[in-house]
């Protein structure tokens, strides 16, 4: 039951996502609003590589960041970040469909060097945060991005300001 619950958010928010990634155009990639901040491109990026995270969530009860292999995609273009994405959406839709969960309730942690980023937490806390209000939070991120370079954003939970003009 558990597992088509994540299963139903999952799809339902990897639309919203594509839709997301979809409005960026190439010309605001290198636009970023502060000098210690990251580019529309590498925001983007991150967003794209959280769908990477779904294995050593599901399936590992540490996951070692240090040690965390991850192929970056050309972020020049917005098409090679959407690609990505489409990539990375199918490595994680495949790993929540085998996920077994009766070990929802494992505990789960991160760590970098040897050192706890996040102490052991039951994995059904990890999915929720990590995997899922991480993104959105940076989707809103995302959004605020596009409309400070004057691009429209799509409706993601109903219509935007934009679908009204």
């Amino acid at each position: 039951m558990l597992k088509e619950i994540w299963m139903g958010e999952f799809l339902h928010e990897a639309e919203n996502t594509r839709k997301l990634l979809k409005a960026i155009p190439d010309s605001a990639l290198n636009w970023k609003p502060g000098d210690n901040k990251w580019t529309t491109a590498e925001l983007a990026s991150h967003i794209v590589s959280i769908y990477n995270w779904y294995p050593p969530v599901l399936e590992q009860t540490e996951f070692k960041l240090d040690q965390h292999q991850y192929q970056r995609e050309d972020i020049t273009k917005a098409s090679n970040i959407l690609a990505k994405f489409e990539e990375n959406l199918k490595l994680a839709q495949q790993t929540l469909e085998r996920f077994d969960e009766t070990k929802a309730k494992e505990l789960w942690k991160m760590t970098h060097g040897g050192h706890e980023l996040i102490p052991a937490t039951p994995r059904l806390a990890i999915f929720r945060n990590m995997l899922c209000n991480h993104l959105y939070h940076h989707r809103g991120e995302l959004i605020v991005y596009l409309r400070m370079t004057g691009n429209r954003v799509p409706g993601l939970y109903g219509p935007t300001a934009d679908d009204a003009q």
